[in-house]
């Protein structure tokens, strides 16, 4: 476990929003373009079926270019942009998008500081994602909001929703997440000591997989999400009957169904958080995911 100066591991999220660890006021400059490495490390597991399916997130270490320039829109004042290192073939779309929500000092400059990686919901507005990364910086946390593949900055005539596609999206959204842990911690401005990942309900599923992957965050807080994709796809409101939906019309139901969904999901490598080091929060009358999701994904990562 890495040396944690801002002493956040047992501390829940709303303590970090508040600001209690934030960042010492030095100006930093911003660079326009540097390269990143990729720290990525996964360790064989001791399931075969851990395994397998952890072969659908990996890719050869490397390092990367990242580029950072001034956002045109006006919610954010950066964007930070790196190549996704599961590439779908869609050149705009395997340009990751990082909204950077940066902490500033009263002269508007930009201060070290310690992180937050966060990954937003299925809406394609991304309110709730933008939220918690503004709450970040208003608590002296800098906020990294990752555009997952096909929205914002990556939308395109791309159709990810059609059967193994569907799939291949959350397995690269995964790896973007993962690449952006090192995408900014190479940025002066971040106190690469502590680095956390925060997800919400879509961007949930796909943290408890990118963290599940090496345990490269310091912290991991899930929001709204939980496993047992199958079960919540199949019987699921809202969000997940539309998908429901448009996976049927794909051809996948039943069994097909099941076999789809098992390549990210994520009680399969759970198992490997850091009970220590992960906060699982849910509502008691979600009818997208409900609580037997997430107590299912809460039993595989043995959180308490």
């Amino acid at each position: 476990m890495r040396n944690n100066p801002w002493n956040t591991t047992r501390l829940p999220l709303t303590l970090l929003a508040l600001g209690l660890f934030a960042g010492h006021l030095e100006a930093v400059e911003v660079p326009e373009e540097y390269r990143a490495r990729d720290t990525l490390r996964i360790k064989r597991d001791s399931s075969a079926d851990a395994n397998d399916c952890l072969q659908g997130f990996r890719w050869q270490r490397t390092r990367f270019p990242v580029q950072i320039t001034r956002s045109s829109d006006n919610r954010y004042r950066w964007l930070v942009n790196f190549p996704s290192p599961l590439p779908s073939g869609d050149a705009t779309n395997d340009l990751v998008a990082v909204e950077w929500h940066a902490v500033v000092d009263d002269q508007g400059n930009i201060i070290r500081a310690p992180a937050v990686v966060v990954v937003h919901e299925s809406g394609s507005s991304m309110d709730v994602g933008r939220l918690f990364a503004r709450s970040m910086q208003a608590g002296g946390i800098h906020g990294f909001l990752v555009q997952l593949p096909y929205y914002g900055n990556r939308r395109s005539d791309g159709q990810p929703e059609s059967g193994d596609k569907l799939v291949r999206t959350l397995q690269q959204g995964s790896a973007d997440v993962r690449r952006a842990r090192d995408a900014v911690a190479a940025i002066p401005a971040v106190d690469d000591r502590y680095i956390a990942v925060q997800g919400t309900s879509l961007g949930g599923f796909v943290v408890a997989c990118s963290a599940s992957l090496d345990n490269g965050f310091d912290d991991c807080f899930i929001m709204l999400a939980g496993g047992q994709l199958y079960e919540m796809i199949s019987s699921g409101q809202k969000d997940t009957a539309s998908a429901r939906k448009q996976l049927a019309e794909a051809g996948y139901e039943g069994e097909k169904l099941r076999l789809l969904l098992s390549a990210v999901e994520p009680t399969r490598i759970a198992h490997r958080l850091d009970a220590t080091r992960t906060w699982l929060y849910t509502a008691t009358q979600d009818t997208v995911v409900p609580l037997s999701s997430a107590n299912a994904l809460a039993r595989s990562a043995g959180l308490s």
